[in-house]
């Protein structure tokens, strides 16, 4: 995966070993962070594909096998919570200070990046009228059809969509409800085809026609625009989640590790991934970098951050074992 040059014992002495999910996300890192920046500072950057779960536990067995992460920052929080990141240093990065970024993507031990969200798309075709929201998706007389939904076997559960098609206004959404939330979502359920379990999954279902209207990542419905699809999605409700950079306690190449940090939080280099890969950038200066066509479908363009929310990673990092644990008792029961 990406760039193999400079491997050898934790990615040679110009090395960096960076862990992230792969796949057209890394590519487009790839092309967009990692090569340019290599040639500016002679770093060479490799990816890996470690899960968190073993980034912790080398961390534990005092021997991280990267020198950055990129992942989310609810896994960071957790990680945080695990004594297994390094404070940030943010004196470090140039491109941080007055660039505007948000405080909530400037935790402690973490440094927000790119932003991409949950949202709801539907088949124009099969729905005579536009779903506005939540409220509408939840309503199956008017918006009549099957529907998916995500389980709670990938990330977490959609508590906060149950709650805001019960009323809950958006920026009143934590601490979540969760009574609420469940009683919210026993109401859908017979509507509800299938709980979706891997991020491909939605856009099947949707394109193959056998659900009408679903919640799925952004960026999965302009594939199946591109493809010709009658389909269209919503920003009204949609769910923010951060990926980020966390350096793993421990690591060895700080000094690079912060240079590549840097480097991607410059407004140009975040929106030339934007342009590549359908995340949107936490600098507010690339914004102004992207076409009109671009930011339509990015969740940090001005119109959608009006009516999107950002995930609490706090609250889901205290909360998700117990959610879990009640969803697989609600499915199954």
């Amino acid at each position: 995966m990406g760039s193999s040059e400079g491997r050898g014992s934790g990615g040679g002495k110009k090395g960096l070993v960076v862990s992230n999910s792969g796949g057209a996300y890394n590519d487009a890192l790839t092309k967009a962070i990692y090569e340019p920046f290599a040639k500016e500072t002679g770093i060479t950057v490799t990816t890996v594909n470690y899960q968190s779960a073993q980034i912790i536990a080398q961390v534990k067995q005092g021997r991280p096998q990267v020198d950055l992460m990129d992942n989310t920052l609810l896994n960071f929080q957790k990680m945080t919570r695990l004594e297994c990141l390094e404070p940030v240093d943010y004196d470090r990065l140039k491109s941080v200070k007055g660039a505007g970024i948000a405080e909530n993507q400037l935790p402690e031990h973490a440094v927000g990046k790119n932003v991409w969200a949950s949202l709801m798309a539907y088949r124009t075709d099969s729905l005579k009228r536009t779903p506005k929201g939540w409220a509408d998706f939840w309503n199956t007389d008017a918006f009549a059809g099957p529907r998916s939904l995500q389980s709670a076997e990938t990330d977490y559960p959609e508590l906060e969509f149950a709650l805001l098609a019960d009323g809950v206004p958006l920026d009143k959404l934590y601490p979540l409800d969760v009574d609420r939330a469940f009683k919210s979502m026993s109401r859908i359920r017979g509507g509800v085809k299938k709980f979706w379990n891997s991020g491909a999954m939605p856009a099947v279902l949707l394109g193959r026609k056998e659900v009408v209207a679903t919640s799925l990542w952004s960026g999965r419905a302009d594939e199946l625009i591109k493809q010709g699809m009658p389909v269209a999605y919503q920003w009204n409700g949609a769910r923010r989640l951060t990926n980020g950079w966390g350096i793993p306690k421990g690591a060895d190449k700080t000094d690079a590790a912060y240079k590549l940090i840097d480097f991607s939080l410059r407004p140009e280099v975040q929106a030339a991934f934007s342009k590549l890969f359908p995340h949107g950038p936490v600098v507010p200066g690339a914004i102004k970098l992207l076409p009109d066509d671009a930011l339509a479908a990015l969740p940090t363009s001005p119109q959608n951050l009006k009516t999107g929310f950002d995930t609490d990673v706090a609250w889901w990092d205290k909360n998700l074992e117990a959610v879990t644990k009640r969803w697989q008792e609600w499915a199954n029961a």
